[in-house]
């Protein structure tokens, strides 16, 4: 297969599942935590090794216990941690996570080393990027990395799609590097100024970001799928239905499971499809990584 190359995030998260979400300056009892390796770099990185993508994965940690338990989390998972690299001086990434009782979440993340990826740290993985068989980003790392990255990705004709979370302004020259942008909607709303509230409205969002540049759009919309816009031409794909229980990591998983079913030369509408159900079953589940599903999951009415 192919090789799916991840730059990005990770943190480890500190969850915590109570009936719902306090209030500012409130307190609530009772509910369960839970400490899981997350960051969205790591997590689709995850979720691509685990449904068969050959993955390499470039970010950084600090010098310290969380880091040195994600790279060997990485290697456990079959990723190629090369370019997994250390700093000194800053801490590894910590999020920490309120879940309700119907599976929504709150988040707030401390960077740490994540923010000090630079775009000098990712040029010992260049040779890496510029023949990837797809680029995968996210922006829980400096947008000038991502910039960097996907401008030299592009340029050898690597495929690049960047997951457009969290929300943030984004610089006009990216888009042109973009073969794929898959923005939820408030992250759409951004992009674009243009408020998503249905699937019209995704659709104009989405011809939105052809204009400045991306080839094709997938804009998710939760329990209503994820509109698929390539050139003039918009399908919706369904969601699939089930009782979530924890969406803390479902947009990674879509992801990471999107970027392998693109290297093994699936049509957009049909990786979409395998995506959706990938990140159906990860919302049935805590955690962020401990979510993604593997390969024999989905089912065998996915083909290799």
């Amino acid at each position: 297969m192919e090789k799916v190359l991840v730059i990005g995030s990770t943190n480890t998260d500190m969850v915590v599942k109570s009936e719902r979400i306090p209030a500012p300056g409130e307190t609530i009892l009772g509910g369960r935590f839970l400490m899981n390796p997350g960051g969205k770099g790591a997590n689709q990185a995850v979720a691509a090794a685990r449904l068969g993508g050959e993955v390499t994965f470039v970010a950084k940690v600090g010098d310290d216990l969380f880091g040195r338990e994600a790279k060997a989390l990485f290697a456990k998972e079959g990723i190629r941690t090369d370019y997994v690299l250390t700093d000194a001086s800053e801490p590894s990434g910590v999020a920490l996570i309120m879940v309700d009782g119907k599976g929504e979440n709150c988040i707030a993340v401390a960077s740490g080393a994540n923010g000090a990826l630079r775009p000098g740290d990712i040029a010992v993985a260049r040779d890496a990027i510029e023949t990837a068989g797809v680029l995968l980003m996210q922006l829980e790392t400096p947008v000038d990395t991502v910039l960097c990255a996907a401008q030299w990705a592009a340029a050898k004709g690597v495929p690049v799609i960047l997951n457009p979370a969290p929300a943030r302004p984004l610089p006009a020259e990216l888009f042109a590097s973009l073969s794929l942008i898959t923005p939820n909607e408030s992250e759409a709303e951004l992009l674009t100024g243009i408020p998503v509230t249905d699937v019209a409205s995704a659709q104009e969002a989405a011809v939105a970001l052809i204009a400045k540049g991306v080839r094709r759009v997938v804009i998710t919309l939760g329990a209503k799928g994820a509109l698929v816009c390539d050139g003039g031409s918009c399908t919706l794909i369904p969601a699939f239905p089930v009782q979530a229980v924890d969406t803390t990591a479902a947009g990674d998983v879509f992801n990471g499971a999107l970027a392998v079913a693109l290297t093994e030369g699936q049509p957009l509408t049909e990786a979409v499809r395998f995506a959706a159900k990938a990140a159906s079953i990860s919302v049935t589940r805590m955690g962020a990584q401990a979510s993604a599903p593997r390969r024999e999951e989905l089912g065998s009415s996915v083909v290799r």
